[in-house]
């Protein structure tokens, strides 16, 4: 038993978490995310939604400070993007701010969004039901 890590965060991405160096990158996917075919290394945690582990993993892990934008959105189709933001992106947000000031997260068109997963670190599976709730995170370094 350790001290200090959230109880959401299973065994597997802890390790995962402590091996990722400055500038590797983790994506947590929503329930819709076709985690398993785009992971070189896949942590399921199906039972949370995306908000909860993304406070837990930046409880633990620094965003980069180095790039312009660490936490990247999948962007939102055209049809979809006239409904406006999803209300989920201002909790990340307000998340991330929790953690770390000055962050600013970016979009990235779905299929460079699948891209950039197939070359993340690890991706983590979970069962949010939000709607465009993806996000790939950039480690920063650890000081």
């Amino acid at each position: 038993m350790l001290y200090h890590i959230p109880a959401i965060i299973p065994p597997e991405l802890l390790k995962i978490l402590a091996e990722m160096g400055h500038g590797d990158t983790i994506v947590i996917g929503d329930g819709n995310f076709p985690a398993a075919a785009n992971a070189k290394r896949l942590v399921r945690c199906d039972g949370h939604g995306v908000p909860e582990l993304l406070d837990a993993i930046l409880t633990l892990m620094p965003l980069d400070t180095y790039v312009e934008s660490p936490a990247r959105l999948m962007a939102l189709t055209p049809a979809d993007a006239a409904k406006g933001d999803p209300p989920i992106w201002a909790e990340y947000q307000r998340v991330i701010d929790s953690h770390q000031a000055n962050v600013k997260m970016s979009q990235i068109e779905r299929f460079d969004f699948y891209a950039k997963t197939r070359e993340a670190y690890a991706v983590v599976a979970t069962g949010e039901t939000a709607l465009y709730a993806n996000i790939i995170l950039q480690k920063g370094v650890v000081v």
